[in-house]
């Protein structure tokens, strides 16, 4: 059931929102009607209410603490996209506690709670203080809109006035301390003043025990002096082999034996000379290079050193050319070849060897020497990379401590209370009654009064009230095939409309003799032309499935009494019996009480058995082709035992070859104990009259489940159906309602 009330609830159309407004529409208008009153008391019993606003103006917040950390100077709080929270603190603050006491110590208690009962409580009167005071932030602002209400007019400015004014003093409070953190910011930028010197002083010692100033500097030059080194070597050592090779030759040639030992006074050789010059012209390029290295270097540097250990060794070995060539000197810088004479080759090649053996040896002693120096310097990079690491991260924490104890200073020469930050947008106004507030809470009322009327009108209509009301529920809510719908009595037209039988269960008749009433098949009756419809469907549906046997047997059932099934099957009998094309037979199956038909006085006056005979149903004809039987009683006129069923099985040959066109068995309610749904398996057509916003649509699916475990063909009926929505509106969705 709650699946099938879900889809038809999901969608509900215009008719439904028609149907649900006008069928509850008292309801709807009734409290409605009781929001409007209650809107109205409200407006004029409560008192009148006076506020008034301020603004204020936040530029940004200053919020002066002990430092903690580095980077933007976090005392300064801008209430940009991202300061919602500074503005909500603010916000907070103008509604405390403490300043709402502030202000009733200054205005008075009993001022502020004359107008609210009286008394001298200041905690009752910073209460009312701040119930009524309202702080708002409008979106992207930075305005703080803060508005006061009180019924007395006489304190409503004077408390916001000096609510802003404690509220100025509190934020000074709050945010700036001013010479409360000088001592500590002092401290901690002497602190990070001796922690930068000792890095300093560290950084500095190990620089100097290195013989350096940069440290790549010291790098590139000693690698560029590594480089020169290895390609003076190279070359030196290319020329030995060049002259050793040459000096085996001559060896060869002359068969003597080479004698690296110069006589004291031998001849100074030319190549001798030269190398002497050459060996001038070194020192004074290595003299120049010492005085440019002096300039960017300390006398620790590596470089320095070996360029002077080349020096050195440079002019050790000058001295020893002097030693072995005294006239060496004198001949170089004479330029005189007097006493230059023309020595054996061999010599010359001798000493050119001496000259650069020495040479080679010199120049990777010096080759040596640097790439310790250069190795003592990688290995010291980390060291001192974290110490000038060490020593930026210092400076910037004194310059940070510094800046701060600076501002702290600066702070304290500002005057208390004067704020540059937070200003007065707009003071405190005059006293105005708010009409928009005053009618607030009674516009309130009056919208859930009327939207309460709507929503208990659709409540009540999809989920309280589950009986069946409209022609379109008996095809979507309970899935039977619609026959027919009848309108109920009040709304039909005709001075005998509100004539409408209800079941056989001892309650209304219409009697025909002896009585001014109008029978339901009387063509004065309102419910006439609902007759002959029902007629029409009924012997329609039997052609277009060509059911031509003869009699056909119709049941005329509902779910409860009072459904109007016994005038339906009156009715329907008198009708079919009008077409005149064979007789037709109303049999009364209500075993208990019996129906009051309205035929006779409203007694019938013979038994189905008796009916069935055509020697003895004279007493059933009502009218030329219309008989009206009991099938609860016997031709005594007995109530039969509850073994109908079994009785009515054996009637049923009788029944089959009967001259009867129709045969209506007019049958008591299905339940669980009555007969109907055993008979209905025997019925051609059953008809299950419901009556509208009566019967519970579990009571019909119950009821239908009971006929469909007997194969019955089941039909509905909705009888006395009431529309409600207007005619104009109704022709819209006739056809779904």
């Amino acid at each position: 059931m709650r699946e099938n009330e879900q889809e038809t609830h999901a969608s509900i159309g215009l008719p439904d929102i028609y149907y649900v407004l006008f069928r509850h529409k008292w309801k709807i208008l009734g409290l409605s009607l009781a929001g409007i009153v209650a809107a109205m008391v409200l407006f004029f019993a409560k008192p009148a209410v006076y506020r008034s606003e301020a603004k204020l103006f936040v530029r940004y917040v200053q919020d002066t603490r002990l430092p903690a950390g580095m980077g933007e100077n976090p005392s300064i709080k801008s209430p940009d996209s991202r300061g919602d929270n500074v503005i909500n603190s603010e916000a907070e603050v103008l509604t405390s506690l403490d300043l709402a006491l502030q202000v009733v110590d200054a205005v008075g208690a009993d001022k502020i709670l004359a107008k609210l009962g009286g008394g001298n409580d200041r905690y009752m009167a910073a209460g009312v203080i701040r119930q009524n005071l309202a702080v708002e932030v409008p979106k992207k602002s930075d305005i703080l809109k803060v508005v006061y209400q009180h019924p007395d007019r006489e304190v409503v400015q004077q408390v916001l006035l000096k609510l802003l004014n404690f509220y100025q003093k509190k934020h000074v409070e709050i945010h700036r301390t001013p010479g409360a953190i000088d001592d500590a910011l002092a401290q901690q930028t002497d602190s990070a003043r001796t922690k930068l010197a000792a890095t300093e002083d560290e950084l500095k010692l190990l620089k100097k025990k290195l013989g350096i100033d940069s440290l790549d500097d010291s790098k590139k030059a000693g690698a560029e002096q590594k480089g020169r080194l290895q390609v003076e070597i190279m070359n030196a050592e290319a020329d030995y082999a060049q002259r050793n090779t040459a000096l085996t030759n001559l060896q060869k040639a002359t068969g003597s034996r080479t004698n690296v030992a110069a006589a004291p006074d031998v001849v100074t050789p030319p190549e001798i000379i030269n190398e002497y010059k050459m060996l001038g012209t070194r020192l004074d390029g290595f003299r120049r290079r010492e005085q440019e290295l002096m300039t960017s270097f300390s006398d620790e540097n590596v470089l320095l050193k070996d360029l002077r250990a080349q020096i050195a060794a440079s002019e050790k070995f000058r001295n020893k050319l002097l030693i072995d060539y005294p006239k060496l000197e004198k001949v170089a810088d004479t330029g005189s070849k007097a006493n230059v004479s023309t020595a054996p080759d061999m010599d010359a090649e001798q000493a050119a060897l001496v000259a650069l053996k020495v040479r080679i040896d010199t120049l990777k002693s010096q080759l040596t020497n640097v790439t310790t120096a250069l190795a003592a310097v990688t290995e010291a990079e980390p060291q001192i990379t974290q110490l000038e690491r060490r020593r930026k991260l210092e400076e910037a924490q004194y310059n940070y401590y510094y800046s701060n104890l600076q501002q702290a200073r600066f702070d304290a020469t500002l005057v208390e209370g004067k704020l540059t930050n937070i200003s007065v947008a707009e003071q405190a106004t005059p006293p105005f009654r708010d009409a928009s507030q005053a009618l607030k809470l009674p516009m309130i009322v009056l919208v859930c009064g009327i939207l309460g009327g709507l929503l208990f009108a659709f409540v009540l209509e999809f989920y309280l009230d589950t009986t069946i009301k409209r022609p379109i529920e008996v095809e979507t809510k309970l899935k039977l095939p619609l026959f027919l719908s009848i309108p109920h009595a009040s709304e039909l037209n005709g001075k005998n409309g509100h004539l409408q039988l209800k079941d056989g269960d001892g309650g209304a008749t219409v009697q025909v003799n002896g009585s001014d009433a109008v029978a339901p098949w009387d063509e004065g009756h309102s419910l006439r032309a609902f007759g002959e419809a029902l007629r029409d469907r009924l012997v329609t549906y039997f052609e277009v499935r060509n059911l031509t046997h003869k009699p056909k047997l119709v049941a005329v059932t509902g779910c409860s009494s009072g459904a109007g099934v016994t005038t339906l099957a009156a009715g329907l009998a008198a009708t079919l019996s009008e077409t005149g094309d064979g007789n037709v037979l109303l049999v009364d199956m209500n075993v208990q009480n019996g129906a009051a038909h309205p035929f006779f006085k409203g007694k019938p006056s013979c038994a189905l058995a008796d009916a069935l005979e055509g020697e003895t149903r004279e007493d059933a004809m009502v009218n030329n082709n219309l008989y009206v039987a009991s099938g609860g009683r016997n031709a005594n006129g007995d109530k039969l035992p509850r073994i109908l069923p079994k009785r009515f099985s054996q009637l049923m040959p009788k029944l089959k070859a009967s001259d009867y066109d129709y045969i209506i068995f007019d049958m008591p309610p299905v339940s669980q104990t009555s007969v109907t749904a055993r008979l209905s398996t025997y019925m051609d057509m059953t008809l299950l009259v419901l009556e509208s916003e009566k019967t519970d649509r579990e009571i019909v699916k119950r009821a239908t489940a009971l006929l469909s475990e007997s194969k019955a063909n089941v039909t509905a009926i909705l009888n006395k159906t009431h529309n409600y929505v207007p005619r104009r509106l109704h022709q819209e969705f006739l056809s779904n309602a």
